[in-house]
């Protein structure tokens, strides 16, 4: 019965969206605690691309700004983002009260998809992890007109594979394919190869710290591990010290690796590379984890990698440590 409920809820939001008129968008918020003057910033979650931005006077703001395209999902917050809430915008008359919450739990009208997103996520908020990714795939097989269901299959799709994946993207509307977490999913959909262990390796290039393009191919070497990693991420900085006594001690022999970084900034890249010592082949397009090549590997999780013998055949993935070592030894020694 509660999940009747909740499936005629969303067919109602949806078709209620479909129906209103734009008026144009406006947020009239309401906080608690917040200092006079402090800044609110309205970013786009997919471009990062900053939006607008309106100062805190006696807890309350008020943010009109035209936007193109809608429903668009958002980060509003602070400069430090002590307070943070993410949120789907619409060209209507918003409001924002978080005078009886947190920043974060704030009570948001005037936006259906808004409203159908939270409705779906408090649904499953006491869910078991592996409930709330099930309930999420039906979601999305079962609003294929929504936005929200392309933003989570966006987010999902290297975790749930090329086959599921296309199976949900293909029930979308034109609306939903056309828009740019759709384009997201065709683009992995058309790149991804997801080689395994026992098949040959999958070329491509990608530019280096010097804007030079380099060719997995071009890539001599007796055993190649294809490294996937980025400045940002912990256990990949972590791994690096071994990595580089494991490369010291194979190069010799004929280990290369070849580096590709998940990274947006190339600044943090560079830097990671000079201050871990990382002496071997690196490019990176900076599109994050939209990376092409680890579109085309489906990487799903950092850092992650994939061992290439002489051949050119996979013998190993995400071999670290002494999984890597005893696997060089077989190969090179």
């Amino acid at each position: 019965m509660k999940k009747r409920i909740l499936i005629g809820f969303m067919a109602l939001l949806i078709l209620s969206c479909n129906e209103k008129s734009n008026t144009g968008f406006s947020l009239n918020g309401i906080t608690h605690g917040i200092e006079n003057g402090t800044i609110l910033y309205l970013q786009n979650t997919l471009t990062n691309e900053l939006i607008d931005s309106i100062s805190v006077i006696d807890n309350s703001f008020y943010l009109q700004t035209n936007l193109r395209n809608t429903p668009l999902e958002i980060i509003l917050s602070t400069k430090d983002n002590s307070q943070y809430r993410s949120l789907w915008i619409e060209n209507n008359s918003m409001t924002f009260d978080a005078t009886k919450s947190d920043f974060r739990n704030a009570i948001v009208t005037g936006s259906e998809t808004e409203e159908l997103s939270q409705a779906f996520y408090r649904f499953i908020d006491t869910l078991s992890r592996e409930e709330k990714r099930f309930k999420e795939k039906e979601f999305v097989n079962d609003n294929p007109n929504s936005i929200v269901s392309a933003s989570i299959l966006s987010f999902y799709s290297t975790t749930w594979g090329k086959e599921k994946t296309k199976e949900l993207f293909d029930k979308f509307s034109e609306n939903n394919k056309n828009s740019e977490y759709g384009k997201q999913v065709a683009r992995y959909i058309e790149l991804n190869k997801d080689p395994k262990v026992g098949e040959p390796f999958i070329d491509f290039e990608m530019e280096d710290q010097n804007g030079e393009l380099k060719r997995l191919s071009e890539i001599k070497g007796n055993a190649v591990l294809i490294e996937f990693w980025a400045s940002n991420c912990g256990p990949c900085r972590s791994e690096n010290p071994r990595l580089v006594n494991t490369y010291h001690r194979y190069n010799s022999k004929g280990f290369e690796i070849f580096a590709v970084s998940l990274d947006e900034d190339k600044e943090s890249w560079i830097k990671a590379i000079e201050e871990d010592s990382l002496h071997w082949s690196h490019v990176c397009d900076l599109k994050g984890d939209r990376n092409t090549a680890s579109l085309i590997y489906g990487i799903s999780g950092i850092p992650d990698n994939f061992l290439i013998d002489e051949n050119g055949v996979i013998v190993g993935r995400n071999l670290r440590g002494e999984q890597l070592t005893q696997k060089l030894r077989e190969i090179l020694e």
